[in-house]
């Protein structure tokens, strides 16, 4: 990982204060973010980071722990998402939230889902196990996955199953006040056979459940690949939806104007509907310093 250029040389700072200037003139900030960027400077963060609290996915960083939460909370997130039990209080330590815990390590997470009775005694025993560390750490999102197609088990036989087996441990979690947060995957890319592929999936499953613990995870990255219209989508559904995950289309990188949405219009889209929640960063970052992506991502959204 390499350190942003603190020897930009007379012409490219030239170059950034007639965008600056002119950045000023439009009040365009994100142009600024961007003449910040180009220039190898990570640009500043907005002031109390808008109507909206970012977390960036622990994958998505190579950086050790401790690092990624200071490098952070500098930029102005409040949470790091995805992380495993034993990563909880590295986060929590320096004044972060969790936004997003995992109940289990398993290589088989996306794969195994509450669409087959069969891995319901496993899942559900993960997630009763998880749930007290959870409530311990202050963490108040859970994922689980509704999981890939089986033989024999149509969407509707899998809607009836996943209701059924969350049925079984939603009670446990509201009693913790701990949020089960099934992921919306698409299956034309990079999750082929995932069976949770469609908006209309989840939200009948939740609908199902008419739980406030069990939500959907709504991934903008994979919903714009299978159906679009994600604005007038999250609208619709926003009482099913608990928590969101960014990522460029097509390629997952950054979510600035290299692809096809515009996520500042997403992100005021969700923020004017009064979300409580987090939204998470989780692309690939392209960058020299990938926390110039991290904090972009972060200016973007701060709406």
């Amino acid at each position: 990982m390499s350190m942003p250029d603190d020897t930009t040389d007379i012409g490219r700072r030239s170059a950034l204060g007639r965008l600056a200037t002119a950045a000023a003139l439009a009040g365009a900030a994100p142009l600024l973010a961007s003449a910040q960027a180009v220039a190898g400077k990570a640009p500043s963060p907005a002031p109390g980071g808008g109507r909206l609290k970012q977390s960036l996915s622990r994958w998505t960083s190579k950086a050790p722990l401790p690092d990624l939460c200071k490098r952070l909370k500098t930029i102005g997130f409040t949470g790091v998402d995805l992380l495993y039990a034993d990563e909880w209080s590295v986060v929590t330590d320096h004044g972060m939230a969790v936004s997003m815990g995992y109940p289990a390590k398993r290589d088989n997470f996306i794969e195994m889902g509450f669409n087959d009775p069969a891995n319901h005694a496993t899942l559900i025993k993960e997630i009763e196990t998880t749930i007290p560390l959870a409530k311990r750490a202050g963490v108040t999102n859970i994922i689980t996955m509704f999981g890939n197609r089986k033989a024999g088990i149509d969407d509707q036989r899998a809607i009836d199953n996943c209701i059924a087996g969350l049925s079984k441990i939603a009670p446990y979690a509201a009693e913790n006040g701990i949020t089960l947060c099934l992921e919306l995957l698409n299956s034309k890319v990079d999750h082929h056979g995932y069976q949770g592929d469609h908006t209309a999936f989840g939200v009948a499953v939740t609908k199902g459940l008419n739980s406030p613990n069990v939500k959907l995870l709504y991934d903008i990255y994979h919903m714009q690949i299978m159906e679009g219209d994600v604005i007038r989508t999250i609208r619709d559904n926003i009482q099913w939806i608990g928590h969101f995950h960014t990522g460029g289309v097509p390629g997952r990188h950054e979510i600035d104007g290299t692809q096809e949405l515009n996520y500042r219009a997403v992100a005021t889209a969700i923020a004017d509907l009064k979300y409580q929640g987090f939204i998470a960063h989780e692309f690939m970052p392209t960058h020299a310093d990938p926390f110039d992506s991290f904090a972009e991502a972060f200016r973007i959204c701060a709406v």
